[in-house]
């Protein structure tokens, strides 16, 4: 519970902090919850992945908590100085660059340590572009299986999709937009043409949904050079589902054959 009154936050424990879990907007920032701002208010230090993308929402609302940096790079060190800001009594709000903290970035470490010394942790949730995706594909939703970013190099993609050949579920995966094209031809080649949608800068100006079979969406993408992080939500395997029923000349031995004209 926060007291409004003043910038303290009333825990089970009087002598520790508590650490916050704020999720911020994907893309458009009339999508931070009035509980967000709040509590960016009134903690006393924003623990963010990226200090300059954060520095500008804070600005936006007219926030001045002071920031520190916490990502994949400093987290060994940071990690325990926002530890001991939380022992000494101080609340902490942790960020995101945009979305949910602890999905696909090194929050939950930050999250693990905390539990493991007996901080309290409170969810303030919002915005996930994994299901954000996922709510607007037309695809399953009741179960789904989330992998988070795909790996960069195609041999171990490749492998990854294999063991995720039998899957029933719904997929989500991220992706860059300079790897979409190969990943799409190792979804063909590996998991067959199944329905994909592809999502990318949602919530911005730019929002673009392309719904399709693998090789319908590289048509539609051409020679574009696609711009913004991409959700892939795929759907899952189902029994009418045959890998040799999947095959096109475009992509004979993996290769796409259908030309740059």
């Amino acid at each position: 519970m926060v007291n409004t009154s003043k910038k303290t936050v009333l825990t089970g424990n009087s002598s520790q902090g508590t650490l916050y879990i704020v999720s911020t907007p994907i893309g458009n920032m009339e999508d931070i919850t009035l509980r967000a701002l709040r509590i960016l208010k009134e903690v006393d230090l924003v623990a963010a992945e990226d200090t300059r993308r954060t520095g500008l929402l804070l600005r936006r609302f007219e926030i001045e908590t002071p920031l520190t940096s916490y990502f994949e790079g400093n987290e060994l060190k940071k990690r325990e100085f926002i530890l001991a800001k939380l022992k000494e009594g101080k609340n902490v709000a942790l960020v995101s660059d945009a979305g949910t903290p602890g999905i696909s970035d090194p929050g939950f470490r930050l999250i693990e340590l905390a539990i493991e010394s007996q901080i309290p942790v409170v969810p303030i949730p919002g915005p996930s572009a994994a299901i954000t995706a996922l709510s607007v594909s037309g695809l399953p939703t009741d179960a789904f299986f989330f992998k988070g970013f795909l790996p960069h190099k195609s041999r171990k993609r490749r492998d990854l999709l294999k063991q995720l050949e039998e899957v029933k579920e719904t997929l989500i995966f991220y992706e860059s937009p300079h790897r979409i094209s190969e990943t799409l031809r190792d979804i063909f080649e590996i998991l067959g043409d199944r329905e994909i949608v592809l999502t990318r800068e949602l919530t911005k100006v730019y929002e673009e949904i392309i719904r399709g079979k693998a090789d319908e969406i590289l048509n539609q993408i051409g020679d574009r050079r696609l711009k913004g992080e991409i959700t892939l939500v795929i759907s899952g395997k189902t029994r009418k589902f045959t890998r040799s029923a999947a095959r096109s000349p475009a992509f004979e031995g993996g290769v796409d054959k259908r030309g740059s004209g």
